[in-house]
């Protein structure tokens, strides 16, 4: 499989050299998931002479690329499933050992007439890279992609790439450490969380790329800004197009546009001196159709085609985008105060309520998915009214198949960049270098996000707070106001809040309620309690005082189904539900043994199946109660968001709706019926 692609270049490492195939003409990329590769596993060292005395007994294993070290163990035979009992504990080894990927790069992708450059967009996390045993450079970061020249590494045959990954250097980034000492860019959640035990994926998350330049090519395009846009109130478009270019011999090219509608239709074609889109194209009244969130209307996507020509007029590189265009604000909620940050959503002069989830990784493993993982559980969203969902700063960038199907979808993402809180204190880092760092992935998000017209909102990340946790950050904070520069630069059509919660409060409580400082607040993830104890006539009470301009994380616990308790117990009994219990006892946030206790007069239930009936259903109408109550109140609430949307892992109980085969619980079904109630403008 081969394609022309445009690859955004976050690091460079330039050589001269000598390859000896067939010729090329234009820009071509290869996709190194179609190759065999094999795994292996060290106890250390694996680019030392004599390596063969660390290697484990895991050698050349088959694997899959993208995919992780867990995954082909697993499939191997050589470790127990992670998901079934406590085996995941079983499992905490293979993040202190060394692996290393192995494939060989096929000699027709290697014309000798080419710089040749090889891209890895998703690497997790630190190691070492080679081809012919020659390190070509080093790799310590999740979330952002490398690229390397590999010319002068090259052999007339049989060149083999070998990615060695290292020990991750930091021990723990759970859920309950110092968000002002984190530096260290992998994923948080795979330390262990509320809903996820410790599961610290190692591998290689998104795909390898080899790309071939025509050494006669003197220019190519290095990132193209896409920027479209609609009237408020009719089908007019906007779309304005900059790109910038590796070097000055970009002069001597030309830039053909195209952009045709969901039917094929031309809009635009067109062909420009290459210096012209540098200084910015724009093309004006176009007629197209506006794209509107799931339950307000279509999401047609017209395809963009950027292509670059030489002075013969043949095309060396093309950039494709599918796009949409849409008309975006935010304005203040009704009887908000004069200073409040505006939480009303309109798209095309149509106010409308962000409900949805918060949306966390499918997978601890998410190397391994396919974009069938996605399209299942977007559709499920989709289906149930959902309309918006906040990508959760402790996780990762995300797969380019989840922008691509919310665009499809009607979905509207909510970004958060990899920052989140950490118990201890949430306070982000201030180290001059993590900021450095913290920097490259912002700029990396948004250049490969911001052409997608489902993304309505960039964030600084997740809890975010002033130190001693009094209030949440704010751009005066060095690491954040860097981030809000950057996205001002890079995409500055987009809104920009240091983290969530934001404004003068963290969450709504009985004693700030009405003093206008509720602005958008986290919480509560349980049943609201007060002078009157808990229950849902308290939580009626709660959420009818609650005046929140925005709630983005609010939920209530609710048991697994039964048939995913009894298939992932393992070698235990999955009840009793409480403390006792390893099963439950591994996500203790969550045990209610004690509520139902008290709720049915000190008498236990009599199995899993009554318990689990309760527990959902105690879920279901809380969560029925907070959200209606905050959608009646639109315009004077812009949204409510659930924590969370799914199970990344079979949790005994958990906040999430829908579980751990993709099914939604009691609870998704319950707010299903709110969600898709038509809004009202108040």
């Amino acid at each position: 499989m081969k394609k022309n692609i445009n690859i955004i270049v976050l690091m460079i490492v330039c050589f001269g050299g000598t390859i000896h195939t067939q010729a090329t003409e234009k820009i071509e990329v290869y996709s190194m998931s179609q190759l065999k590769w094999t795994l292996s596993g060290y106890w250390g060292a694996p680019d030392h002479p004599n390596v063969g005395i660390y290697k484990l007994p895991f050698d050349s294993l088959e694997t899959n690329v993208p995919g992780s070290v867990q995954n082909t163990l697993l499939k191997n035979g050589m470790i127990k499933e992670w998901n079934y009992g406590l085996n995941s504990l079983d499992c905490e080894w293979i993040e202190n050992r060394q692996w290393v990927y192995k494939t060989t790069i096929p000699n027709e992708w290697l014309p000798d007439d080419a710089t040749v450059r090889i891209i890895f967009k998703g690497l997790d996390d630190n190691g070492k890279i080679f081809i012919n045993r020659q390190l070509i450079g080093t790799f310590d970061n999740a979330f952002i992609s490398y690229t390397f020249e590999i010319n002068p590494y090259l052999k007339k045959d049989t060149n083999e790439l070998m990615i060695v990954f290292e020990q991750p250097p930091v021990r723990f980034m759970g859920a309950v450490t110092e968000t002002s000492g984190i530096n260290d860019f992998k994923p948080r959640f795979y330390y262990g969380w509320d809903w996820m035990p410790r599961i610290v994926q190692i591998g290689i998350w998104d795909d390898v790329l080899i790309e071939t330049i025509p050494k006669k090519t003197f220019s190519e395009i290095e990132s193209l800004k896409v920027f479209p846009s609609a009237h408020k109130e009719k089908n007019d478009g906007t779309l304005y197009l900059k790109a910038t270019y590796k070097n000055r011999f970009f002069s001597h090219y030309y830039v053909k546009i195209q952009l045709s509608d969901p039917k094929g239709k031309i809009l635009v074609d067109a062909k420009y001196p290459s210096v012209e889109l540098k200084r910015g194209l724009n093309f004006e009244h176009l007629k197209i159709e506006r794209w509107f969130p799931n339950g307000f209307g279509a999401q047609p996507l017209y395809r963009l085609r950027c292509s670059m020509l030489d002075q013969n007029d043949v095309e060396v590189q093309t950039v494709e985008k599918m796009i949409g265009f849409r008309h975006q604000e935010w304005l203040p909620c009704n009887n908000a105060p004069a200073d409040a940050d505006p939480w009303i959503c309109s798209i095309n002069g149509t106010p409308v309520f962000m409900q949805g989830v918060n949306w966390t990784p499918i997978r601890p493993n998410f190397a391994d998915l396919q974009k069938e993982d996605y399209e299942k559980l977007l559709l499920t969203y989709k289906r149930l009214g959902l309309n918006t969902i906040r990508i959760w700063g402790g996780g990762f960038p995300e797969k380019d198949w989840l922008y691509e199907l919310c665009d499809q979808y009607g979905i509207m993402i909510w970004q958060d960049f990899p920052l989140s809180s950490s118990g201890l204190d949430n306070y982000p880092p201030t180290d001059p270098g993590v900021i450095q760092v913290m920097a490259q992935i912002t700029r990396s998000y948004v250049q490969n996000r911001h052409s997608h017209v489902s993304l309505i909102l960039w964030c600084g990340g997740n809890e975010l707070y002033e130190f001693g946790n009094t209030a949440p950050v704010t751009d005066t904070h060095p690491m954040i106001k860097c981030l809000q520069e950057i996205v001002g630069s890079e995409d500055s059509g987009r809104r920009f809040v240091p983290g969530s919660p934001s404004g003068p409060n963290i969450w709504g409580d009985w004693e700030n309620f009405g003093k206008g400082i509720n602005w958008e607040t986290h919480g509560p993830w349980f049943l609201p309690s007060g002078s009157n104890g808990c229950g849902m006539q308290v939580a009626r009470d709660y959420w009818k005082k609650n005046d929140a301009l925005f709630n983005s994380e609010v939920g209530v616990g609710g048991a697994s189904p039964v048939t995913i308790l009894r298939k992932y117990a393992g070698d235990y009994d999955p009840f009793p539900a409480n403390g006792d219990n390893p099963l439950w006892r591994q996500f203790n946030w969550w045990i209610d043994w004690n509520d139902y206790l008290f709720a049915h007069n000190n008498t236990a239930p009599k199995d899993l199946e009554t318990y689990v009936e309760w527990s959902q259903q105690k879920q279901a109408e809380a969560l029925s109660i907070a959200l209606e109550s905050c959608k009646d109140r639109f315009p004077a609430c812009g949204g409510f968001l659930i924590w969370m949307g799914h199970d990344s892992y079979p949790t005994t109980a958990n906040t999430s709706i829908i579980d751990f085969h993709g099914d939604p619980k009691p609870a998704a079904m319950a707010v299903s019926k709110i969600w898709l109630k038509k809004q009202t403008n108040n």
